[in-house]
């Protein structure tokens, strides 16, 4: 007989990328149902507005999660301040954007690193926790896990990674009590997308994708339908559902007439990419302006 998963009320739910997005709603829709979200974001003042439109009592904390000794200092503020974790959700997350002839070096290694290292150090350094509450840990993927765009090939190869990582941590990690799972999300009108209107080969390639492959969510549908997969400790989140089939015709997706309209759009995409690259740079076209300001804001070595 199936286990069935503790109610969200009382459960304390570790969520990175909370300063906005889908996070901020997850977090919204979590404190509603009960659950009492824990806030980290690399942007101290976004999280802290979300914390506060939420109530006083809501944790915010600032981490960069591409540091595992930041993540464990968000951990081990959150087990001070609650004594517990029952759910970490390592939804934090970057997309750089570009072909592989043009795209910035400096952009495409961020991806992977704030997408796969930030997942692995948000995951491993709550882990003793979660173990110890025999709870559920989740990791924010996407539809291009398994659908991979031209152009965007270090945000479809680090959410590959995540899925994959989050299908071995779900064999290994049964045995413990603990739950994993992973999201494939379709577009969600969050800043990241939302920055992706800016780019006119981002625009292209959006207009490749009919019907409802092209047609956004809001934040707050998605956070809900999230939730609700956190609440029943589901193996994948689909959002919408009907991503479900695209990951069962997975192997259809690349295939000579599943890539025509790509094919076709590509050279397009490539003269306007080369265009932006002319008037702003190599790494300005790599970014959206959210993560170019924190990567100008580094202190160079």
């Amino acid at each position: 007989m199936a286990i069935r998963p503790p109610p969200l009320r009382g459960q304390v739910v570790l969520i990175t990328g909370a300063g906005s997005g889908i996070g901020a709603a997850a977090a919204t829709e979590l404190q509603r149902r009960g659950a009492r979200p824990v806030l980290v974001d690399c942007n101290t003042e976004n999280v802290q507005a979300v914390a506060r439109s939420l109530g006083n009592d809501v944790l915010a904390l600032t981490a960069d999660v591409t540091s595992m000794e930041q993540c464990e200092a968000a951990v081990a503020a959150t087990l001070s301040r609650h004594g517990r974790i029952d759910v970490v959700w390592a939804n934090a997350g970057m997309a750089s954007f570009g072909p592989l002839s043009h795209t910035d070096p400096q952009a495409w290694k961020r991806c992977m690193d704030i997408n796969i290292h930030g997942t692995f150090n948000t995951v491993r350094s709550a882990l003793p926790a979660v173990m110890a509450a025999r709870g559920y840990l989740l990791a924010t993927a996407s539809v291009a896990s398994f659908g991979h765009a031209p152009f965007m090939s270090a945000y479809a190869g680090s959410k590959a990674a995540i899925e994959a990582m989050c299908d071995a941590w779900r064999i290994e990690l049964a045995s413990h009590g603990v739950g994993v799972g992973v999201i494939h999300p379709t577009w969600v009108s969050t800043p990241l997308v939302t920055e992706g209107v800016l780019h006119p080969s981002f625009v292209r390639l959006r207009a490749t994708m009919p019907g409802p492959l092209g047609r956004e969510m809001p934040a707050a549908r998605a956070a809900t339908l999230m939730v609700d997969g956190i609440e029943r400790r589901d193996r994948r989140l689909w959002v919408p559902g009907w991503v479900r089939v695209l990951h069962w015709l997975r192997a259809l997706l690349h295939t000579p007439m599943a890539e025509r309209e790509l094919l076709r759009a590509v050279p397009e995409m490539e003269k306007r990419y080369v265009e932006g690259l002319a008037q702003v740079g190599a790494l300005a076209s790599s970014l959206g302006p959210r993560d170019l300001a924190r990567i100008l804001e580094q202190p160079t070595e």
